[in-house]
């Protein structure tokens, strides 16, 4: 028995000692406001305790466009749209909650309705009363279901790669030849794994968490691996996180699509192993007025892999469409 009991002290002791080497500790707020929130950045309270971290470029008396980024990304990934799209229209964005200098939500709620409220609260906050709405992967579902809710706000939907279809998985075949997949995301998702990926996130884990989303490789800097892997780690944004991906999938309907009155446009790289062309498809097929386009040899980032392209696309549409 005492042998037994040494046995467990050691390996205890091991434990804890791999804990501590391994251990990645929250990043330091303030110094992620300095390295994230410089000009033009903005704090804004909403209220429930959420103050969002935001940017708002471009002339305020263009048509505004708000942006929203996909899960465990931030409001950078917009940054090539604010410098092709800012001359004409007003472009706003923002870290939603649990995400990049947001953080956390103080009441830890997560569901589709409490960010689809944020995006209402963060357009009342800034005078804004109409807008195209567009959002990437868990954006784009965010979008779709704003677009559904408050439809007198929204002029047009810009989905990208979008999150909220019940086509939801790359065909195996698919997968398989891609590698396909996405590694953090897995860990999130899996039970008693995910509270150890709370204190112990490395950053080779976020750079092939990046690498597999996207098939131009170029995108996948070490600048970019230290801000997904920093901001991951802001104070609150792990558990965020977790607790994210513990919630049901909520998945929108047919009956919900087909009340969008709203014009979009759907942006999609062929080479997507996260959501598949086909999930695009389902979105395109249900909404009345929506036009698709796909990227050959893009992967999950358009906005970043193929920003001339995107851009292009994205101001020949709204030049239709976003006259006063």
């Amino acid at each position: 028995m005492k042998w037994f009991l040494r046995v467990v002290g050691v390996v205890l002791a091991v434990l804890v000692v791999a804990f501590l080497i391994f251990r990645t500790p929250d990043t330091d707020a303030a110094e992620m406001r300095a390295k994230y929130g410089s000009p033009p950045s903005q704090f804004v309270a909403i209220g429930d305790g959420v103050t969002v971290h935001l940017r708002d470029e471009g002339p305020r008396d263009a048509p505004a466009i708000i942006l929203l980024h996909g899960s465990n990304a931030d409001l950078h990934t917009w940054e090539p749209w604010v410098k092709g799209l800012s001359d004409s229209y007003r472009i706003v964005r923002f870290d939603q909650i649990g995400h990049g200098l947001t953080g956390p939500d103080p009441s830890h709620d997560y569901s589709l309705a409490s960010f689809t409220s944020d995006i209402d609260e963060v357009a009342d906050a800034l005078g804004i009363e109409s807008f195209f709405v567009g959002g990437n992967s868990m954006g784009g579902k965010h979008a779709l279901a704003y677009a559904s809710r408050y439809p007198e706000r929204v002029r047009g939907l810009i989905l990208v790669d979008a999150g909220g279809s019940p086509v939801r998985k790359v065909k195996k075949d698919d997968d398989e030849d891609s590698g396909g997949g996405n590694i953090g995301f897995t860990i999130a998702r899996t039970p008693g794994i995910n509270k150890i990926a709370e204190q112990i996130t490395p950053r080779a884990l976020i750079a092939q968490s990046l690498d597999q989303s996207v098939s131009i490789k170029s995108v996948v800097t070490e600048e970019a691996i230290d801000r997904y892997w920093e901001l991951l780690r802001y104070p609150g944004n792990r558990a965020a996180t977790m607790a994210r991906f513990s919630t049901p999938y909520e998945v929108l309907t047919e009956e919900e699509l087909t009340g969008i009155a709203s014009p979009a446009l759907i942006l999609w790289g062929d080479e997507d192993r996260l959501i598949p062309v086909a999930a695009g498809e389902w979105i395109d097929q249900n909404l009345p007025n929506s036009q698709m386009i796909v990227y050959p040899g893009i992967g999950h980032l358009p906005q970043e892999e193929a920003p001339e392209a995107t851009i292009a696309d994205v101001r020949k549409w709204l030049d239709t469409i976003a006259q006063p």
